[in-house]
């Protein structure tokens, strides 16, 4: 057990969160170093939460300019507080933008928009079937040539990659939500497939994550 690790709480704003944010943050970097444009460009960050990710990468890139944005507004705060805070001119006002109502997906930008899209550690306490809307977001709102980033322990294939996942999938399923636990690779696939989409890259990461790269086939 690490005893450095603050007790399981999937609140944006929580100590855990912030300590698993920073655990995962330079690795994550350097994906986006290589996968990211190096011309001029829009980044969206879907379910944003306390705006810690976006907020780091965005001095990296002075010549994109990323987008926060989140389902739960309560978060806007500590976003635009952090943002000003730093000083960081390549972040916009965070939007609602809420993956089970498509209604929403236009407050981020207009339909092909975006050169990327990623998205950190929302899975593992999300059900599963917001992957259809994240797809279907996604291929509303990617460029043709544009890519999303899924972050974050998933299952392969029906099975856990290592002994650590499924202690922490079964501590997820412990809390007595139904929605929470590691999902499969395989069904953030099938959720891709139908709009086009195809898993081009399975990149392993450090703490047994994966980011996912997808694109249009």
């Amino acid at each position: 057990m690490n005893l450095d690790r603050p007790p399981l709480d999937p609140h944006p704003l929580s100590e855990y969160v912030a300590w698993a944010g920073g655990r995962n943050r330079e690795p994550l970097l350097g994906v986006l170093k290589e996968k990211l444009p190096d011309e001029p460009g829009h980044v969206l960050e879907l379910a944003s939460g306390s705006g810690m990710h976006i907020n780091y990468f965005a001095p990296y890139f002075k010549h994109l300019h990323f987008h926060p944005s989140d389902r739960d507004i309560e978060v806007f705060d500590n976003i635009k507080r952090l943002t000003s805070y730093h000083g960081h001119d390549n972040i916009a006002e965070p939007v609602h933008l809420d993956l089970t109502k498509p209604e929403s997906w236009l407050n981020a930008g207009k339909p092909k928009s975006f050169a990327a899209i990623f998205c950190i550690n929302i899975f593992q306490v999300a059900p599963v079937s917001i992957a259809d809307g994240m797809m279907e977001c996604a291929a509303n709102l990617l460029a043709d040539e544009g890519f999303l980033l899924i972050y974050g322990p998933f299952q392969v294939e029906g099975a856990f990659t290592t002994d650590s996942n499924k202690e922490f999938h079964e501590t997820l399923r412990s809390a007595g939500v139904s929605e929470w636990g590691l999902k499969d690779v395989a069904d953030l696939k099938k959720a891709a497939e139908k709009q086009g989409l195809e898993l081009k890259e399975q990149i392993n990461m450090p703490a047994n994550n994966f980011s996912l790269i997808f694109g249009r086939k």
